[in-house]
This record gives structure tokens, sequence and C-alpha cells, in this order.
């Protein structure tokens, strides 16, 4: 009985040996991705953060003292920063807005049946499948003042008398780059929205023209709201791509001429790695990471929002 009772009370501690052997098998399990995840990411992020508040600057020995905030605020008194955040705000105001408006656009025509459907759906994909430096290089070729093919198409056509240089200018370097970005992501918004299109029920429509709608009734009362998660979620992501695009610029332009493409990322970029001032430019990723966070902290509320309106 003494036994039995023994046996009873004690139950429980094979399990939890069991539980705890598990739980000490997964850990270990777990490690070597930790492990990597603490090396790759966790321990870049903290030793960044730390050099922001310090003036290590590998051109000066006598750098590195911790100087609390100065770096934060020595790039918010700098007009130059203010300058690139502009800058920034048009390309990304410009980008976001004409992709996610085109990708919806070409993705219902896209939805439409059509001979040779699934070839233009297939050749849509390429433009964003091209690695960035080859996209960089091959519209760098084009727009090349000398020997660029559209300065050989403008001129053949008579719309221009003479070859000119169109990244001698600010204002065109920059339209120019904005055009490139647009061609390289607008792949990625018309993929997204083709396959929320095809996620639509067609009884929707076929009760819509029973109704007497039209089209573009039938756009706005049934595709654009079901749309409109996807539309934020793709506003959400092009807008953190746009922040931080740098490969474009760097390939293209080199935030030239006179500045007039030097973004926010090319600007962290001059000061963390062409003036090796690391202090400040680690101060700079995380205002550019603020500024991401605040944006998609923005849109996410909205897109919270939209879904529960809809719901």
């Amino acid at each position: 009985m003494r036994t039995a009772d023994a046996f009873v009370a004690g139950a429980p501690r094979p399990r939890r040996r069991l539980l705890e052997s598990e739980g000490l098998l997964a850990f270990l399990l777990l490690a070597p991705s930790l492990a990597v995840i603490f090396g790759v990411l966790v321990f870049p992020m903290l030793s960044s953060f730390a050099l922001s508040f310090t003036s290590l600057k590998l051109t000066d020995p006598k750098s590195g003292g911790f100087i609390a905030l100065g770096n934060y605020a020595a790039a918010l008194k700098d007009p130059i920063f203010w300058a690139s955040m502009r800058r920034t705000a048009i390309f990304a105001v410009s980008t976001v807005t004409v992709e996610t408006a085109l990708g919806v656009c070409v993705a219902m025509l896209l939805n439409q049946k059509f001979r040779g459907r699934a070839f233009v759906r297939g050749l849509v994909i390429l433009p964003w499948a091209l690695p960035y430096v080859v996209n960089g290089i091959m519209w760098k070729w084009i727009f090349d003042a000398n020997y660029g093919a559209l300065n050989a198409a403008l001129t053949q056509l008579g719309i221009i008398g003479d070859y000119k240089i169109w990244l001698g200018d600010p204002w065109t370097a920059m339209v120019l780059v904005i055009f490139a970005n647009i061609w390289k992501e607008t792949p990625v918004a018309i993929i997204l929205a083709l396959a929320a299109l095809q996620s639509i029920p067609s009884e929707l429509y076929e009760a819509a023209a029973i109704d007497g709608a039209r089209r573009f009734r039938a756009f706005g009362s049934i595709t654009l709201p079901l749309l409109k998660p996807i539309i934020l979620s793709l506003v959400v992501i092009k807008t953190i791509w746009a922040l931080k695009e740098f490969d474009l610029i760097y390939i293209i332009t080199k935030g030239g001429p006179a500045n007039g493409t030097n973004m926010f990322s090319y600007y962290i970029y001059q000061h963390t790695f062409q003036f090796l001032n690391f202090g400040y430019g680690s101060a700079l990723a995380y205002l550019l990471t603020l500024l991401a966070i605040g944006m998609s902290a923005v849109y996410m509320k909205s897109l919270k929002g939209g879904l529960d309106v809809e719901s």
C-alpha cells in the first residue's frame, strides 16, 4: 500500500523529467541557429548602436570617445542630411505610387483571358529577376551620353538633334533613376496584385452584372475593396525598399551630379565607407531605421483600419 502511494505520489516526476529532457534537447538543437543569429544579426546591431554614441573615425587616431547624442544632433543640423531626406521622400513617393498603381492595372489586364497569357505572365517577372548590379549597369549604358540606346533611339526618331548628357542634370538624373527603379520593382506589385485578383470569387462579378453594374462600378464596389489589404501591404514593403535604395544610385549616378541623386542610403554609405566616420554613419543608419519603423507603423495602422472596415 505504501509502495502504491509512493508510486502515485511520484508519478509526475518521470513526466517532468521527460519534459525537462525534451526542453534541453530542443535548446541544443536550436543552439547553432541561435548562435548564428546572434553573431550575424544581434551582435552587429548592438555594436553599431554603441558606435552611434562615439566619435569613432578611422582617419583620426584620437577619435572613439563617448559623445552621447552628438552624432544624432550633428545629423539633424546638417543641411546635406535634410537635402538627402527630401530627395529620398521624392524618390519614395514617386516610385511607390507609380509601381503600386501600375502593378494593379497590369495585373487586371493579365487577369483577363487571352492567347499567350501564361507566356506574358512569365515575361513580366523578368525585370525583377535580373540582379540589381546587372539592372543598374544596363540602365547606365542606356543613359550613356556617347553610345547610349536612349540617345540613339531619340535621334533616329527625330525627337532630338544631338546626343544629350542625360545624367548631367540633377533633376533629369533623378527622374531616370526613378524610372529605372519602377522598371525593376513593378513586377513585384503585378505578381502580388494578380494573386489577390485570382482569389476574388467570380460569383461576385456575376451578381454585380445581374444587378446592372458596369465594369467601373464593379471595380469600385468589388475589386478595389478586396484589393485594399494587398495594396496597403505593397505600400509598406515598397516604402521600406525605397528608403534603403542604394544599388541603382551607386551604379548609375554615384549620388551625382551635384548631389542630385544623393539620397539617404547613399549619404550613409559616404560617411561610413568613404569618409570612414563609423560613429556618425552608425547614427545615420539608426535614424533610417527609426524612419522606416515609424512609416511602417503608420501603414500597419492604416492596414488594420482597412481590414476592420472590410470585415
